[in-house]
């Protein structure tokens, strides 16, 4: 039968790739990849480097166009509910017509799989609509999250207080919770810089990165108050420069009474 390996590769980093990521780059006969046009070559060309740098030959390297996301329309769930079932088209046409019955493919996957990716609730559907058989694994890898907190120096939870794992567009409409509720937020996908504002700026603090783990890192952190319009211009720049940005960060409620570090 034929079999899918859903394989984290890190947050940019070539050196995040895992030992149990390397074996099952090296297992696969075919790898697809989904190009999301000129700008973001830089994603494909790290795949394409991993690929060069552990598969082993023979192997097959299948390209396909990224279909766009409507990011206009105010109804976002149903947008991202498109573009994923266009997604899928793409993914069981590869997986139907490019991988053999007793193959290999493999999808190269940003971070980690199981965090705020895509890919596993596209093979599902796939699987779901019953017109292509296949069994899949996954294998873990190093998110942006665990990347951010290990070059910021610092942990992602502190001893008997929650961690909230959260979106910027959520963050935005929903704000930080109350003290007593959540004092470390990670936020991810964050497009309208929703750290600028907080209601109560002055008690948080903020471990910002973007690129992580590539030649274009950027860590800003710092009080809220103090770094938020830096974090936005930096984004900003940065965004112009190259297309795209994937950042991401972590605010931290400062303990009533204590300053900001």
């Amino acid at each position: 039968m034929k079999r899918i390996l859903i394989i984290g590769i890190g947050a940019g980093n070539p050196d995040h790739l895992t030992l149990q990521a390397v074996k099952a780059i090296a297992a696969a006969d075919v790898f697809f990849v989904l190009d999301k046009g000129e700008a973001k070559h830089d994603l494909v060309q790290l795949r394409q480097d991993l690929v060069d740098a552990h598969a082993r030959a023979p192997y097959r390297l299948v390209e396909a166009r990224d279909p766009e996301r409507d990011r206009t329309t105010p109804a976002y769930a149903g947008a991202v509910e498109d573009w994923r079932s266009r997604r899928a088209d793409i993914y069981e046409r590869l997986v139907r017509d490019e991988l053999g019955d007793d193959e290999i493919g493999a999808f190269l996957v940003w971070g980690d799989p199981s965090l705020y990716d895509s890919t596993l609730a596209i093979v599902e559907e796939v699987l779901a609509r019953g017109t292509v058989r296949f069994e899949y694994d996954v294998v873990a890898g190093i998110s942006s999250v665990s990347a951010l907190a290990a070059r910021h120096r610092t942990s992602l939870t502190r001893v008997a207080r929650p961690l909230h794992i959260t979106t910027g567009r959520r963050l935005s409409e929903e704000g930080p919770g109350e003290s007593d509720d959540i004092d470390d937020i990670v936020v991810m996908l964050d497009a309208r810089n929703a750290f600028a504002s907080l209601p109560d700026p002055a008690d948080f603090e903020i471990y910002w990165g973007a690129y992580l783990g590539t030649p274009d890192e950027i860590l800003v952190a710092g009080p809220v108050e103090e770094v938020a319009d830096r974090i936005r211009d930096v984004r900003a720049e940065a965004r112009e420069r190259k297309g795209w940005i994937m950042d991401t960060y972590l605010l931290r409620r400062v303990p009533r009474g204590s300053s900001p570090s």
